[in-house]
């Protein structure tokens, strides 16, 4: 089974063909109700029409008191938060969090249902992972669930082989149970692939280069907003780390 885009329509992409950010696409920083804007705040550039999200050396950890060492770059495509010292935030990923810093309500592109891809290079560096995921915009606590189109760790890809985490987490949603994989790919990962997924009322779709590699048999119901970014969890290795993002895309169905 094979991906059928005519079934959808374009509605947001992305190819990175201008120097600067398009800020009416993106947000660059990461969760920043949990540690502020600044300290959030991605590092990337743009060169040939290819997106770059780097880790700098001297770039600090986005919440070392909440989450250790983890350095990222990310972008995403809405935000909200309650007041200073609620908590009241997008993405409890762990129990006790309190905005920090009041995030105003951003809708940049928060779909409901339809087909997201995305062209992108995985890294092999053994501390970085690489992933695209959703998150629900969480206007409402149980609207909090994951959808991850792909998340690739550097210390798991080869030559000629890697393995793709894709699936669901569910987060405070009561609907949704944990159904996560970890896909072996005969494939070089750090070369370009499109990696694609169809969200449906009855469930999700997972490919890659338009082959079907996995499904689930569940969906998040409510807006969701999209999470692009690398991550790395302990220093080491040359610098910059980058992540090569050729373009992204989402699609609404056709009615």
């Amino acid at each position: 089974m094979g991906l059928d885009r005519s079934r959808y329509v374009l509605e947001f992409e992305d190819g990175f063909d201008h120097l600067e950010l398009d800020r009416t696409k993106w947000i660059p920083h990461y969760l920043p109700h949990w540690s502020g804007r600044e300290a959030s705040r991605a590092s990337y550039r743009i060169a040939d029409g290819v997106l770059n999200l780097a880790i700098e050396e001297d770039q600090p950890p986005w919440a070392p008191d909440l989450d250790g060492n983890l350095r990222v770059s990310n972008l995403q495509t809405g935000v909200f938060s309650g007041p200073v010292g609620s908590p009241i935030g997008q993405h409890q990923f762990r129990p006790g969090l309190t905005v920090r810093e009041e995030q105003p309500e951003q809708r940049r592109y928060t779909p409901h249902f339809g087909l997201i891809e995305a062209r992108v290079s995985a890294i092999d560096d053994p501390n970085c992972m690489v992933a695209l995921w959703m998150i629900g915009f969480e206007d409402r606590p149980e609207r909090s669930g994951e959808l991850c189109l792909f998340e690739i760790f550097g210390s798991e890809l080869t030559r000629n082989a890697g393995i793709v985490g894709m699936g669901v987490h569910p987060f405070a949603d009561p609907e949704l149970k944990d159904d996560f994989r970890k896909v072996r790919i005969e494939k070089d990962l750090r070369d370009f692939h499109t990696y694609s997924l169809e969200w449906m009322p009855d469930g999700v779709i997972f490919f890659i280069d338009d082959e079907h590699v996995a499904s689930v048999d569940q969906s998040p119901d409510y807006p969701m907003q999209l999470m692009l970014n690398v991550y790395e969890f302990q220093p080491g290795g040359a610098y910059p780390k980058e992540f090569a993002v050729d373009w992204v895309r989402g699609y609404r169905p056709l009615p």
